[in-house]
This record gives structure tokens, C-alpha cells and sequence, in this order.
């Protein structure tokens, strides 16, 4: 009796291999008349199954230098976008806020940002959240290099505004 499970699990074993063997046969067929197939092959680039990775900055706010000409870089970049940025009035220092959002090539939003993270007391989150989506309204469109613009639009933006008190710059 001990022979017939055995006989059965190299039945089940022999089955299973057959469905693996026609499986990779039709695989490639199936891949090559789908339209993705026409567009990447997935085998020679599996890059291009990644997600765009989220671009994030820290800049303490208000920033007192913005510099002049279109941004060419992230680190130009950064600044531009919270020079519109004023503290609601009492704010605390410390407060912190995240607007995560993204850029089309020539500098406008893309969609309707979005906070992610606020630290604050809770009396003050309205207007900590009002003043920072206003900010980037109004810094929008950035002025941006074709370079740029080509590189980040559509990759989403996570810029985090940190009120300290004092005028400073970007925190990498």
C-alpha cells in the first residue's frame, strides 16, 4: 500500500511539470501579440516596472534667498517653491508641515497637492494647512530650464516646510 501515495505524488509531480513546460512555451507567444509587448520587453529592462521614486527636500521657512532665473536644479528648485510660504500668525516654532504635489514640464501643478505629515498644535493646524497650500498656489507655475522640467514632471514632490523661527535656507 506504502506504493500507491508514492506513485501518486510522482504523478502529481510529472503533472505539474508538463503545466510548467506549456506554460513556458506559451509564455513568449502571449507576451509578444499583447501591445505592452510592443512598447518594452520586460526581460531585457526590468526597470521599467519601478515606480518613480518621490523627490523630497526640507526647507526651513521663510526663506530669505531665492535665487534669480529659472531653477536648473533641485537645490534651485526647493527654495523657489517655499518663497511664497508666510507663518500664519502665532504659529509655534517648530512647527513642521508636508505638501506632497507634482509639476508638469512647464512649472504648473499637476493635480491638487496634498498634506502628509503636519506637527503643530492642534489650535493652529487650519491655518499652518491654509497658509502652505496657498504658498504653493502662488508659486506656481515654477520657473523651470527645459532640463529640469523634463526630469521631474509627473514624479511627485514631497516638500516639507519647517518653521524654526528664523530666515533660513534648504535642508537636504
Amino acid at each position: 500500500m506504502a506504493s500507491r501515495p508514492r506513485a501518486a505524488a510522482r504523478g502529481a509531480a510529472v503533472l505539474t511539470a508538463a503545466r510548467g513546460a506549456v506554460l513556458a512555451a506559451a509564455l513568449p507567444a502571449a507576451l509578444a501579440a499583447s501591445p505592452a509587448a510592443a512598447q518594452f520587453d520586460v526581460f531585457d529592462n526590468p526597470s521599467v516596472l519601478s515606480l518613480p521614486t518621490t523627490l523630497r527636500a526640507t526647507v526651513r521657512v521663510p526663506v530669505r534667498d531665492v535665487p534669480a532665473g529659472p531653477a536648473d536644479t533641485l537645490a534651485a528648485l526647493y527654495p523657489a517653491l517655499a518663497a511664497c510660504w508666510r507663518p500664519p500668525a502665532g504659529l509655534a516654532r517648530g512647527a513642521a508641515i508636508t505638501a506632497r504635489f507634482g509639476l508638469r514640464r512647464d512649472g504648473s501643478l499637476e493635480g491638487t497637492p496634498r498634506i502628509t505629515f503636519v506637527r503643530v498644535p492642534a489650535g493652529q493646524r487650519a491655518g499652518l494647512v491654509a497658509a502652505t497650500l496657498d504658498a504653493v498656489a502662488r508659486c506656481t507655475p515654477a520657473r523651470l530650464t527645459g532640463g529640469l522640467g523634463g526630469a521631474l514632471a509627473g514624479r511627485p514632490i514631497a516638500l516639507r516646510f519647517l518653521f524654526t523661527g528664523q530666515t533660513q535656507g534648504v535642508r537636504p
